[in-house]
Formats: structure tokens, C-alpha cells, sequence
């Protein structure tokens, strides 16, 4: 099976997770986009969705389902997204899609976080995938030099030749070199500096369940602690 089809497979897969009735929490990217279609197909279903970027937005509400402003729904029953890499806890590194923040922020929302992926995503340890960080401009410099004094290599996300701008109006940086072997105590230092809105580890809202897409089929894995 192709990449493609893989991605496929496991988007339709996750309307298992989807009530009937409820406000959902969508998430961004390739992958996020097949369960969006499939979700397309059954949309009377739920009554709609709380997007994490403009791009999912217009994808939802191009399908007829409705979205809901985060501050309009007290909470989710479930947040369907991607990853980029995915490890044998539930920890991620996210943001290839630079929709890092609100995704996050759509995650802490939700009682339960289903992760859909084909496995290339699955790594033993983070940080093969380069480390989103997004970040204000002004602390672009200092943060780069932090990402240094710890072995890691940052460099501002462009497009076009420009800066890239998120839909919150701030940079990415990409970070290589790191290995990310207790990523929650990464995720939360790396938070505390001055100038980091949000950093690509996704520890303290990590995935409960992760179907992951194979030749043989979606695979399951649900994660030892995780709530919901």
C-alpha cells in the first residue's frame, strides 16, 4: 500500500471514535484531511467541530459541517490529528503543518486524544523529525542559541524565501541534532523560556489511542495510563 492509501485507511478508521451528537477537535495535515472526507460522508452525525487551523476550517465547513469558535465549547469528547512523529508512549512531535498551537490547544479540550498515522510515524525516541518550535520573532535569535547551548540545530521555517507566518502571526523555528528522551520535562523547559508560544512536543497532551496505518491494516495501540 501506498503512503497515501496508508493515510486513508486510517482516517476512515477513526470515525469509530466519533458519537453521535458531539462537538469534535480536528486537527491539521495529509492525514487529517482523509478522516475529513470520510467524516464528509456522515456528517449529520455530529454536530460539529472546533478546528485547530484556518486551512482545516475551510475544508470542514466546504464539507457542510459546522465550526465552532474553541471558546464556544466547554469540552470535546474527542480530538481526531496527526502526527509527525508518534513513540511507544503517546509522546509526538508535531507541527510539520506550522498549526502547532492550536492543535495543542485543541488537545487540552478533549477527554480523549486518537492520533492517526501511517507507521513511518512510529520512532523509538523523538527527534528524528525536525522539532517545531513556534516562536515571537524578537526571541528568534536567543532561542536559536538556546537550541545550540543543547546540541540542537534551529533554523527559521521559510516560505517563498520569507519567513513563514502562522495563523497566530509568529515564526517556526525547526530544530534538528536532538534525541528527546523525557519529553515532558523537554516540553515544559523549553515552554518556560521567554518567546516560546508553543513548542512541538506534544507530552502533556499526548494521544490515548494511535491507529496506525500498515500493509497488514490499522494497527491500535492504546497507551499504558492514558485517560479516556
Amino acid at each position: 500500500m501506498t503512503q497515501d492509501q496508508l493515510k486513508a485507511l486510517v482516517g476512515r478508521a477513526a470515525l469509530d471514535y466519533v458519537g453521535h451528537g458531539h462537538i469534535i477537535g480536528v486537527g491539521t495535515g495529509s492525514t487529517v484531511n482523509c478522516f475529513i472526507d470520510a467524516l464528509a460522508e456522515q456528517r449529520e452525525r455530529i454536530v460539529g467541530a472546533v478546528s485547530s487551523s484556518e486551512a482545516t476550517t475551510q475544508r470542514l465547513r466546504a464539507h457542510g459541517i459546522r465550526v465552532f469558535d474553541a471558546n464556544e465549547v466547554e469540552e470535546l469528547a474527542v480530538y481526531i490529528d496527526g502526527a509527525d512523529e508518534i513513540d511507544p508512549r503517546g509522546y509526538m512531535i508535531k507541527g510539520g503543518g506550522a498549526a502547532l498551537t492550536r492543535e495543542k490547544i485543541v488537545a487540552a479540550q478533549a477527554r480523549r486524544f486518537v492520533c492517526i498515522a501511517d507507521q513511518s510515524k512510529w520512532v523509538p525516541v523523538l527527534g528524528r523529525f525536525p522539532l517545531p518550535v513556534e516562536v515571537i520573532p524578537m526571541a528568534a535569535q536567543r532561542i536559536i542559541r538556546q537550541f545550540a547551548a543543547l546540541g540542537g540545530t534551529a533554523r527559521l521555517r521559510l516560505r517563498d524565501g520569507a519567513p513563514l507566518v502562522t495563523d497566530n502571526g509568529q515564526h517556526i523555528l525547526d530544530v534538528t541534532g536532538l534525541q528527546i528522551t523525557d519529553p515532558p520535562a523537554f516540553e515544559s523547559m523549553v515552554n518556560d523560556w521567554p518567546g516560546v508560544v508553543t513548542v512541538g512536543v506534544f507530552a502533556h497532551q499526548r494521544a490515548h489511542v494511535c491507529l496506525l496505518g500498515t500493509p497488514e491494516g490499522v494497527r491500535t495501540v492504546t497507551f499504558d495510563g492514558a485517560a479516556g
